[in-house]
């Protein structure tokens, strides 16, 4: 008869197993889409020679170059956790200010409220103000 303590163990392995697994899935998943993302951008570039927009080429292109950056720096959150075994917040907060740095680039284009505009910026503050706190705090404790 095996002891309370060794199926707790053996239950807690268990799930470790299904979350590096979907982690793996997840990673592979976002491997892709970084690949057809790229793809896109190259696309993107070839259409820019050809068009006659190239205001609206231009931002294409940079719309389609930052949502890869985004999957790519969701992708190293991953691949941080298989490094590390933790969840890293940094790349997380830095594919956020690339996702509003994407919004504010449609400002010029599409009408936006005041609101909108306000709150963009506010959330881009928040943000960066996040990443240089964690930033401090992981090189604090590196030491």
């Amino acid at each position: 008869m095996t002891s309370p303590k060794n199926r707790v163990d053996t239950a807690i392995s268990a799930i470790s197993g299904v979350t590096l697994a979907i982690y793996l899935l997840i990673a592979a998943s976002l491997s892709l889409l970084a690949v057809f993302s790229f793809y896109d951008v190259i696309l993107d570039l070839v259409a820019l020679i050809h068009a006659g927009d190239m205001t609206q080429g231009v931002l294409q292109v940079l719309h389609d170059l930052l949502l890869t950056l985004i999957i790519v720096e969701i992708l190293e959150t991953v691949t941080a956790y298989f490094r590390t075994n933790r969840v890293l917040v940094t790349p997380i907060l830095i594919a956020g200010i690339t996702a509003m740095v994407r919004r504010v680039l449609t400002f010029g284009v599409e009408p936006v409220e005041p609101i909108d505009i306000g709150m963009t910026l506010a959330a881009i503050l928040v943000l960066t103000i996040a990443v240089i706190y964690i930033g401090r705090q992981e090189r604090a404790e590196s030491y």
